[in-house]
């Protein structure tokens, strides 16, 4: 159990948390509130139901994800089980949602976003998964 909370003290860890709260808040939010321009937690998940064959019960633990991963991530507890969950997720994303369109994040009008993006979003979350919370975390005083 101690590998769960085992981190450095890293201040790089800290910004790629923070990167991931940040855009997670907003994503999330967007996603489980409505907030944003979103559709709210009902009709995303109905979304991804239609859009993706994602089941109603797995697209609720998705919006979980999002949200948690963002407490998770600016407090820096218990981030390594937040970044796996969101790597998930945004995986997921990456091969339904992106992966038909190509690389780059901007292509054709009309056509969607390709895995740019998206990619850098699973990097960051495996890099978490790797290194822990880092400096300014629970985790790290726990840890200690």
């Amino acid at each position: 159990m101690d590998w769960l909370f085992q981190t450095n003290g890293s201040f790089s860890y800290v910004v790629l948390r923070a990167g991931l709260a940040v855009t997670f808040f907003m994503h999330g939010t967007q996603h489980a509130f409505g907030w944003h321009g979103g559709k709210g937690a009902k009709a995303q998940v109905a979304n991804w139901r239609d859009k993706y064959h994602i089941p109603l019960p797995m697209g609720y633990f998705a919006l979980f994800i999002e949200l948690f991963a963002v407490v998770s991530m600016t407090f820096g507890f218990l981030v390594r089980p937040a970044a796996f969950g969101l790597g998930v997720f945004i995986s997921f994303a990456l091969v339904l949602g992106h992966w038909n369109n190509g690389f780059f994040l901007a292509s054709a009008p009309g056509r969607g976003s390709g895995i740019e993006y998206t990619l850098a979003l699973v990097l960051i979350s495996l890099a978490i998964v790797i290194g822990g919370a880092g400096a300014l975390s629970v985790d790290g005083w726990i840890a200690h």
